[in-house]
């Protein structure tokens, strides 16, 4: 049955930045499905938010680290394996992703449930650690952001 059929299909919409520091990239390590997984600061789409408030949020809220939104790198589709989703049966993920620099960091705040840390990495160590990344999308927004690829924000727009 397709979605003029009467399916109904919708993915999931989220956010990542990539937040670079001295040569160094910020990630979260977090546990997933009870693995240590690597990623970019990222989340979802929350309703009524802003794709560019959305990646503010989850930066902070995953690393405790306030930063300001550079460029858009990409949008990226990707269906997860059935085994890798936790059982959702192959989901859909539409991802947003960012470039960043970081402005200041809150040692006191209390990062989201299931982050284990966040950790600065060089490229090299984040690509030698793909076995462990969370996601295909987590290395090809970074080979992307390495590569120069660089959109303005203005072409995001959220309407009222």
């Amino acid at each position: 049955m397709s979605y003029r059929e009467g399916r109904f299909w919708q993915p999931d919409v989220t956010v990542a930045t990539v937040v670079v520091r001295d040569g160094r990239l910020l990630c979260v390590e977090e546990r997933v499905g009870g693995a240590l997984v690597l990623n970019q600061p990222a989340g979802h789409l929350e309703p009524d938010e802003s794709l560019l408030h959305a990646a503010l949020r989850e930066t902070r809220e995953e690393t405790a680290w306030e930063v300001r939104l550079t460029a858009f790198i990409g949008a990226y589709q990707w269906r997860a394996p059935a085994a890798s989703d936790g059982g959702g049966g192959g989901r859909h993920f539409l991802r947003f992703a960012f470039a960043a620099e970081p402005l200041s960091h809150d040692p006191q705040r209390a990062l989201d449930a299931g982050i284990v840390q966040a950790l600065w990495m060089t490229p090299e160590e984040l690509q030698q650690a793909q076995a462990r990344h969370r996601s295909p999308l987590v290395w090809r927004a970074v080979a992307d952001f390495l590569a120069g690829q660089r959109h303005p924000l203005a072409l995001l727009q959220q309407l009222a």
